[in-house]
C-alpha cells in the first residue's frame, strides 16, 4: 500500500505507516527509522510526536481496537443474541486473520519478546484498558448482557459471562494464528463455532437452541462474505 502523505497529522502517519510495515515485513520491520522513512517522516519523528517506540507501539494497538469495534459495530443485530454473538466471533477471528501482527500486537503478547526495547519492565507496554479496547470489548459485554436478559442462559453475571467468551475467542484465534489448525478444513466451522456452542450450554442454553443459533450465524456470515467477494449467492 503506498504511503498517504496527504495526512496532514504527523500521529497518524506513523500509525498508518506503523500498521503497513507489520501487515507487509512483520515486527522486526518496527524501528523508528523504518517507520519514519515509511511515513516520509524525518527519523526524528517517532520521538517528537510520541516520545519513542513503546508509545507508538501503544497507538498503534489502540488504532487496531477502534479497527475492531468498527467490525463489530457493522455487524446486524438480530432479535437471537446467540446468533449475534457467534457472528461477533466468527468477525473476530476474520479480523485477526487479516491483521495477524496488529493482533498479536493488540494484546502485547509479543510487545516485549519483539517490539519493544522495553524488555523486563516492571509494568507492561499494553495495559488492555486503554479507550479503544473499552469501546471494543463494550459489544460484547453488551451481547453477554442480551444473552442473560433474554433469558437465553441461566442468570449469571454478564461480566463473568463476557471475560469466558473473550478468553475462549482469543484462546481459539492466537492458536489458529500459530498454525495449529492447519490440519482442520475450516478452523471456524469445525472449532470456533461448535466451541460458541458448548460455552452457552455451559451456561444453561439448550443445545439444539444453541447448535441452530450458531447454525444461521454460519449461514449469515458465509453470505456476507460471498457478498463482498462478488460471489452470486446460491439460491
Amino acid at each position: 500500500m503506498t504511503p498517504d502523505v496527504s495526512l496532514s497529522d504527523p500521529r497518524t502517519r506513523l500509525v498508518e505507516a506503523t500498521i503497513r510495515l507489520l501487515a507487509r515485513s512483520g515486527p522486526s520491520e518496527v524501528k523508528a527509522r523504518s517507520v519514519s522513512s515509511e511515513a516520509k517522516l524525518s527519523t526524528m519523528g517517532v520521538y517528537t510526536h510520541f516520545g519513542g517506540v513503546p508509545e507508538l507501539l501503544q497507538a498503534v494497538a489502540d488504532e487496531g481496537f477502534s479497527r475492531q469495534a468498527l467490525v463489530f459495530g457493522r455487524l446486524p443485530l438480530t432479535d437471537d443474541p446467540m446468533v449475534d454473538l457467534c457472528a461477533m466471533a466468527l468477525a473476530c477471528h476474520d479480523f485477526a486473520r487479516r491483521n495477524p501482527h496488529l493482533y498479536d500486537l493488540m494484546f502485547g503478547l509479543s510487545i516485549h519478546g519483539r517490539y519493544s526495547p522495553s524488555r523486563g519492565t516492571a509494568e507492561p507496554i499494553l495495559s488492555g484498558q486503554s479507550a479503544s479496547f473499552r469501546t471494543a470489548y463494550a459489544f460484547l459485554l453488551q451481547g453477554c448482557t442480551r444473552l442473560v436478559n433474554a433469558k437465553c442462559v441461566r442468570k449469571a453475571d454478564p461480566d463473568f459471562i463476557a471475560l469466558q467468551f473473550w478468553s475462549a475467542l482469543h484462546g481459539f484465534i492466537m492458536l489458529d494464528l500459530a498454525g495449529h489448525f492447519a490440519h482442520t478444513a475450516s478452523p471456524s466451522a469445525d472449532v470456533l463455532v461448535p466451541m460458541c456452542v458448548n460455552l452457552v450450554v455451559g451456561l444453561g442454553a439448550k443445545r439444539d437452541k444453541a447448535e441452530s443459533s450458531a447454525a444461521s450465524a454460519q449461514a449469515m456470515w458465509t453470505a456476507n462474505q460471498s457478498s463482498k467477494n462478488g460471489k452470486p449467492r446460491n439460491k
